[in-house]
Parts: C-alpha cells; sequence; structure tokens
C-alpha cells in the first residue's frame, strides 16, 4: 500500500476537524455532505473502514513522519597518505 503524504493527511483531519465543529454550532446540509466526503477521502487515504480507525490511522502517520530517520552511524573515513 502506498504511504499517504504526511501533509495531505493533516490536511484532511483539519478539514473533517472544521466540519464537525460547524455541524456541532448549525446543523447544515452543505457541512453535513463536507463531513461525509472527507471522511470518506481520509477512510481511503489510509485504508480504513470506519472514520475511527482512520484518525487513528492518520494519527499514527502523522506520528511516524515526526519522528527523525535514524541512520546507522558509519566509521569516519580514514585519511590515506599519497606516497610522492
Amino acid at each position: 500500500m502506498l504511504k499517504p503524504e504526511p501533509r495531505s493527511v493533516r490536511t484532511l483531519l483539519a478539514r473533517c476537524a472544521c466540519a464537525r465543529i460547524a455541524l456541532v454550532e448549525k446543523a447544515d446540509p452543505a457541512w453535513q455532505r463536507e463531513l461525509e466526503d472527507v471522511t470518506y477521502t481520509l477512510c481511503v487515504v489510509t485504508g480504513t473502514q470506519s472514520v475511527t480507525d482512520a484518525i487513528a490511522a492518520a494519527d499514527d502517520i502523522l506520528a511516524t513522519a515526526e519522528r527523525p530517520e535514524i541512520r546507522p552511524a558509519t566509521p569516519p573515513a580514514q585519511d590515506t597518505v599519497l606516497a610522492a
């Protein structure tokens, strides 16, 4: 499975949060459609089937993206002396 871009996942989570907040403030069909669309997209991107699983997977994706990559230590290059 392809890994989604963390920035895209972050945007989807923000859209989901905005739609949820807007719906709490006022039951607007446009916000309901936005929530349904973004929830579906988040599920597809994360490879899950429920919004709860999608949000958890998105959190994991973002947590993994924030960890610095650990590279194995390489021994310092040895200076070589060229004979003249």
